[in-house]
């Protein structure tokens, strides 16, 4: 399918989305976000895609945000009525709390406002040198609604998130590395590359194995941890059912790569 604000790539079992609005510094209104929601609706379904990379066209920024001047120039009660097209929420990813797919970010230039909360929504994050990172929304009389307010302190410690929620400071790709927000910093030229060599890394295990993982990870956070112990997550409880549950000592015992089914 032809989308108008992003771009989509499917090989490999991987899935490439491009925010494509580099006249906007990649900000996000509407239109592209319905476009995001599809495109990861899609993802979530196909039974052939394992990992998805999301970054932006260009070399400036990976997503801007929302796009302001959209708002203002169609007016809140038309944002509120297209925001009900994409229920996942801002990028069709803020809200996308039950994918079980693991999801790259390769942050390419700017993660600001809604953008870094798009990031945050990711698994992993991958940075180039130059990123940065910010919540800028309290000086346009916003918050971080999009999840930055939620994600950010669970993420990184709480005195440095407050920095960047409440005084708007700025995380350098350096800082979110030191702080564990990124998994690794490159030069923008290979950004693309590692994100690629993390996903297909990803691809070395089960496809059901990896999302069963993701699954128990996310959800036992919310458990205390005698009870997460105690749990059997539902993708958790399908292994022993499937092909890639005897393929994976098969090919072990054989001393060659296995060849994954997701099934």
């Amino acid at each position: 399918m032809a989308y108008e604000f992003i771009t989509v790539q499917s090989s490999d079992h991987i899935t490439t989305v491009t925010i494509d609005r580099p006249e906007r510094m990649n900000a996000l209104h509407p239109y592209a976000t319905i476009e995001m929601n599809q495109v990861f609706d899609e993802f979530e379904a196909d039974p052939q895609q394992w990992v998805a990379i999301v970054t932006g066209a260009g070399d400036k920024a990976f997503c801007a945000g929302n796009d302001l001047k959209f708002q203002a120039e169609h007016g809140g009660d038309e944002v509120r009525r297209l925001r009900l097209q994409a229920p996942r929420g801002f990028g069709g990813l803020h809200k996308r709390t039950r994918c079980i797919k693991p999801i790259i970010a390769a942050v390419n230039g700017f993660a600001l406002g809604g953008g870094f909360e798009l990031a945050l929504s990711c698994d992993l994050i991958i940075a180039a040198e130059h990123a940065s990172f910010g919540l800028p929304e309290p000086r346009v009389g916003l918050l971080a609604g999009a999840g930055g307010v939620h994600r950010l302190p669970r993420q990184i410690p709480y005195h440095i998130a407050m920095g960047v929620i409440l005084a708007g400071k700025r995380l350098s790709a350096g800082d979110a590395l030191r702080y564990g927000l990124a998994n690794e910093v490159v030069p923008l030229a290979k950004l693309m590359d590692t994100a690629r060599d993390w996903a297909h890394e990803i691809l070395k295990g089960a496809p059901l194995s990896v999302q069963g993982s993701k699954e128990a990870a996310v959800l036992g956070l919310g458990l205390p941890l005698d009870l997460a112990l105690e749990a059997v997550f539902p993708t958790q409880g399908r292994l022993s059912e499937t092909a890639d549950y005897v393929e994976g000592p098969k090919a072990f015992a054989e001393k060659r790569p296995p060849n994954w089914t997701g099934a």
